[in-house]
């Protein structure tokens, strides 16, 4: 039973949902897929496991953070443009708001929390990743041509741990789907509701080309700090394959040398951008609310924050219709095939690298991991619970062991 009503589709609804993940979902972007797959795959059925696969696959193809992508295309799926802002929202300002005012000079509480809470955090990482690992190989690698895809791929992306590498393995699934999967019509097909149109889905790619290429000359034309700051985010968010660390190096180029923000500033918020949940992308919140310029604090922070993610919402919408179109056909499906198969052996791999090794250092920790999964795959306790939980077992065994 699927539960659906007038009101689930509702922006309002779309914004609650994500409201209640933002505030808890710990762990990173693999993590954060994981959470999502739990939320709406396995409990709302807002869509299949094959669906939510291209999903992740379009968006790791896509630059800037895959998970908000992904949400993003979730609310625009069940509530059009005001979906996907919603969806937006609520996954992104609870770690927005605290880390604006983080920036604020609340820096005195940054060690209020207890260091066995945040380690708990990450051991349900573990947890979270692991049960979207398992979930989707069940029903993604259901032989041993994907298994052997999925195994390959693990292997590849820890060898060559990049974006670049991600992507590269991706494409060589899919080339390999091709070659190795017969096409199928039908039943292959999950349809994504999104009234898009190809015509529109254009005009968004063509006013991502028009900003990332006009920003840099209105600048030029017309120095401005607030217009340098869209220019700078913006081109971070479009330009970053790998998600939101690989942002980092991008945004500190951007704002350290120019002396938007100090370097101890930069570092300090970095650190706290590890202890709040949601999109490490928020992180530039934190930057725009700290510059040594105005515009700065709420309204920095607030401009930062959009721009960032300006890039993510033109491609998402852009790049939808023709993948829904595209995805239809039958050798398209192939290559999903292979592809799929590769997106579960890239979650093995952050399983591992770094979920894993920043999280397992002793075994009472694999033993909380263990409770953790147990609690989310067998207990069927919802992950905001676990979450909790872990984190209070988490500073608990740091005050006992």
């Amino acid at each position: 039973m699927t539960g659906i009503t007038m009101t689930d589709r509702s922006p309002w609804t779309v914004f609650l949902i994500f409201l209640r993940l933002g505030l808890t979902s710990f762990g990173g972007p693999i993590a954060h897929l994981g959470y999502f797959r739990d939320e709406f795959v396995t409990r709302r059925q807002w869509l299949t496991e094959r669906s939510y696969a291209d999903l992740v696959a379009l968006c790791q193809f896509l630059p800037g953070p895959a998970s908000s992508q992904v949400g993003m295309a979730l609310g625009l799926s069940r509530s059009g443009y005001a979906g996907a802002f919603a969806a937006w929202a609520g996954f992104t300002l609870p770690s927005a708001i605290a880390l604006i005012l983080f920036a604020l000079g609340m820096a005195s509480y940054r060690d209020a929390i207890p260091a066995g809470v945040l380690h708990g955090l990450k051991v349900v990482a573990v947890a979270v990743v692991a049960q979207a690992v398992w979930g989707m190989a069940r029903n993604l690698c259901p032989d041993a041509p994907r298994i052997t895809i999925m195994a390959a791929a693990t292997c590849l992306v820890l060898l060559v741990p990049s974006a670049l590498g991600q992507v590269g393995v991706i494409a060589l699934a899919a080339v390999i789907g091709l070659l190795l999967f017969k096409p199928q019509q039908g039943p292959a097909h999950d349809p994504l509701p999104i009234a898009i149109s190809r015509r529109v889905g254009l005009f968004w790619l063509t006013l991502f080309f028009a900003l990332l290429m006009g920003l840099p000359l209105l600048t030029t034309l017309f120095p401005n700090p607030a217009l340098s700051m869209v220019d700078a985010f913006y081109r971070a968010g479009s330009l970053v394959f790998g998600g939101g660390h690989v942002v980092l190096p991008l945004l500190q180029a951007e704002v350290v040398p120019t002396g938007w923000v100090s370097n101890d500033a930069f570092l300090a918020g970095y650190g706290a951008a590890q202890a709040v949940p949601g999109p490490l992308f928020t992180f530039a919140a934190f930057l725009g609310a700290s510059m040594n310029q105005t515009p700065t604090g709420w309204l920095g922070g607030l401009i930062c924050l959009l721009a960032i993610f300006a890039p993510s919402f033109l491609l998402v919408v852009g790049a939808l219709p023709f993948w829904e179109r595209l995805r239809r056909t039958p050798r398209t499906q192939a290559a999903l095939s292979g592809i799929n198969a590769a997106v579960v052996g890239l979650l093995l791999a952050a399983l591992y690298q770094p979920v894993w090794t920043s999280a397992i250092h002793a075994p009472n920790d694999f033993g909380l991991a263990l409770v953790a999964l147990v609690a989310l795959m067998f207990w069927k306790l919802p992950p905001w619970l676990v979450v909790i939980g872990s984190g209070v077992a988490g500073w608990l065994l740091s005050t006992v062991l």
